[in-house]
């Protein structure tokens, strides 16, 4: 599988895959902080720093995202939910 994808036309269990293929391909590393995606993310980030209004339902229910663009829909790799939800509320992203 060639990577980046367009996210927006991509069906969910390809997601899954190719979320899995980022991870492997980080060293199952955050992209945004670094941590170990079966952890927590790294430093301060934390749910107190979300305002869950403004994410969809489930949301938070996974703990690994795919994290891409939201101009183009290209993916850029695999995040924590809370990373992603940070990039998301403050980065724009």
């Amino acid at each position: 599988m060639k990577l980046p994808i367009h996210y927006p036309s991509t069906h969910y269990t390809i997601r899954k895959k190719v979320r899995e293929k980022y991870a492997k391909l980080q060293s199952n590393k955050c992209y945004h902080c670094g941590g170990d995606l079966d952890s927590k993310p790294v430093g301060e980030i934390g749910m107190d720093d979300i305002n869950q209004k403004l994410f969809p339902y489930g949301f938070f229910r996974w703990p690994i995202h795919l994290h891409h663009d939201h101009d183009s829909g290209m993916t850029i790799g695999a995040v924590h939910n809370l990373c992603n939800a940070i990039l998301w509320q403050y980065h724009g992203e």
